[in-house]
């Protein structure tokens, strides 16, 4: 496993990791290490020697700690000494792991041997222009940066679609910027892309991109990085893919989820007739050597690894069912990751159809809450994960329970299914499902609506609020399907428990939604559906307004829909505000889904006229 600190569940994300995991960060480092002449010794005042030895392997003679209680201990392989010893420690150069160090330097250089050479980090800092917040590197804000998996090879393209968010929250002038890295991890292209202002909507297209640098076919990861922003330091997005020239394949996945993590879940096994690719890409300058990476049934704890070594930045496609033969769908399974990737993307083939999904991360770090079972009556249901029911008559909706962390034995679930008016039309008791369970269960006991699963304890059973599940979709007719998957929350309620409800925008009842939905591009349909969750009584119907952006970041026009509570509605932005609208919005052009009453929790996609269609949860800001 990468020795790295990506994320904490409560502290959020770790800036140092996304300041060391940076593309130029990389080049940097390996021009400093060649200006230090061995031996090397390491000062590492704030403790981050390891991580910095895990991302750019290099062997100090030394590592030196000011702490006393540290000394003696281990540290990236070696003991740690006193700084007190440096003097004598026959190193020709010393390096400080710290940003922000000038200080640091000042203090130690009488201590360092004679003629030696001292550096900090501060020699493989990003450059001035590419800082948001320039009195302090660390700030999380200097990060915003994530990747996305990028492909146009001539069957399939991709294009990825967001908007200046960050000019809500104040923001001034922001610009990407993007490097693209091609399958063997070589650098295919670098540039700049100024955002419009205003919340204006932009797109980074696959096809242009390939057209304005001349490239051959690709399929690789892009890394964005937001300069100048404000109030987020993440960088989301919806990314399309559909085939070239008007082919069946279609589908839709949400951002990339910038922390690596040591393990995934929620890869279904392929059917017959599939073939099921789990896309590997290397977040990372370091290779991953041969056998970091495995997949394993969930629950079977007899994982099978990748024996050949990924390439920094590089793009690996593995075939789930040749590496675990003996796994069939309902079959699960988990990835072994070891902090090497981001939430990485799998592509399902199947009759000539192609759907591209990602999985999610699996937590480590969670163990049972009993509070849980005992929750209070006035949480009502407690966590619920909505997903919804599309059109019986067209569509096949399934569901499947995914265990995401590595502390789950079982899952003690039901599911609670309404209609569009939010009238409980049955019940279905899951029981307590081991953790190596292959359960799909279609859904069908409504003609179009939503459900949602929830915790049940009749039979027993443990919870720890990580309750996730696979949403897959079929079209009767054409065979195309799309999945997505995501995790409970509780919802609308005045009442709180732990950290639940989320998105506060101030104290209970402050719950408010604010959802990106993509227009449609060439003959095919953007279309969303709204769900209205509520673990307790909340308000009747929801005032939820459907704001039309262009491409500019002006308002074109609003609408007002209402939604019953525990109810749902299916969207379309060309039927709601017509055609000359949504052509004045323009190709870049955004529905904000705005809504100060409750939390709604969205699904969007696009549907086109020969049977394809896509589906992914939506993201706020």
């Amino acid at each position: 496993m990468l020795n790295i600190q990506t994320f904490d569940a409560h502290a959020g994300g770790n800036a140092l990791y996304k300041a060391l995991a940076h593309p130029l960060m990389g080049e940097a480092i390996a021009r400093l290490h060649a200006s230090l002449p061995p031996p090397l010794a390491i000062y590492d005042p704030e403790g981050i020697a390891e991580a910095l030895l895990a991302m750019y392997p290099h062997a100090p003679a030394a590592i030196f700690v000011h702490d006393t209680a540290l000394i003696g201990k281990a540290r990236a392989g070696l003991a740690m000494r006193a700084l007190t010893d440096l003097p004598g420690s026959g190193a020709r150069s010393v390096l400080i792991a710290a940003f922000d160090a000038s200080k640091a330097a000042d203090r130690i250089r009488p201590l360092l041997p004679m003629g030696a050479v001292l550096e900090t980090l501060d020699a493989a800092r990003l450059p001035p222009a590419m800082l948001t917040q320039t009195g302090r590197y660390l700030d999380k804000l200097n990060f915003a940066t994530n990747f996305a998996f990028f492909r146009d090879d001539d069957a399939l393209s991709t294009r990825l679609v967001s908007a200046n968010y960050w000019s809500n929250h104040g923001a001034g002038r922001v610009r990407l910027w993007l490097r693209l890295f091609g399958a063997d991890g070589a650098i295919l292209a670098t540039w700049e892309q100024a955002l419009p202002d205003n919340g204006g909507g932009f797109a980074i297209d696959s096809r242009e991109v390939r057209a304005r640098f001349g490239l051959g076919p690709f399929t690789g990861q892009l890394f964005l990085h937001a300069i100048g922003v404000r109030g987020h330091d993440v960088v989301k997005y919806a990314l399309d893919t559909f085939a070239a020239g008007g082919g069946p394949s279609l589908s839709c996945t949400h951002d990339a989820n910038a922390w690596p993590s040591d393990r995934f879940a929620g890869l279904p096994a392929p059917r017959p007739g599939e073939t099921v690719t789990l896309w590997l890409q290397n977040s990372h300058a370091v290779p991953i050597p041969a056998g970091a990476i495995a997949l394993d049934r969930m629950g079977a704890e007899q994982p099978v690894s990748l024996d050949r070594e990924v390439g920094p930045f590089a793009t690996v496609a593995l075939d789930a069912g040749a590496t675990l033969p003996d796994v069939a769908w309902p079959d699960q399974i988990e990835i072994r990751a070891g902090r090497h990737v981001v939430r990485p993307r799998y592509e399902i083939a199947r009759a000539g159809r192609t759907r591209i999904a990602h999985v999610n991360v699996e937590r480590d770090n969670l163990r049972a809450d009993p509070g849980i079972p005992a929750l209070s009556p006035l949480l009502g249901r407690g966590y619920l994960l909505p997903f919804p029911i599309l059109d019986r008559a067209r569509f096949r909706s399934i569901v499947q329970p995914t265990p995401m962390a590595t502390t789950q034995t079982s899952l003690p679930v039901r599911l609670d299914i309404f209609d569009t008016m939010g009238a409980l039309v049955a019940q279905r008791v899951l029981g307590r499902l081991p953790r190596n369970h292959a359960t799909a269960v279609e859904v069908d006991d409504v003609a179009e609506g939503h459900a949602e699963l929830v915790y049940d304890f009749r039979d027993g059973g443990e919870a720890d609020g990580w309750l996730h599940a696979l949403f897959r979709y079929e079209d009767r007719a054409s065979g195309h399907e799309a999945e997505c998957s995501f995790g409970a929350h509780i919802f609308n309620t005045a009442m709180t428990y732990r950290d639940e409800p989320q998105s506060y925008t101030g104290p209970p009842p402050g719950l408010t939604t604010r959802l990106f939905l993509k227009l449609g591009d060439t003959g095919r349909r953007s279309f969303s559906v709204l769900v209205y969750p509520a673990s307790a009584a909340w308000h009747p119907v929801s005032t939820t307004e459907l704001q039309l952006y262009g491409s500019a970041g002006n308002r074109i026009a609003v609408e007002t829909i209402q939604i019953a509570c525990r109810g749902s509605k299916t969207v379309w932005p060309d039927e709601i505000f017509g055609a000359a609208a949504i052509a004045a919005a323009g190709a870049n052009g955004y529905v904000l889904v705005r809504d100060t009453t409750c939390r709604l929790f969205g699904y969007h996609g696009l549907m086109d006229g020969r049977g394809g269609f896509s589906l992914d949860h939506m993201f706020g800001f």
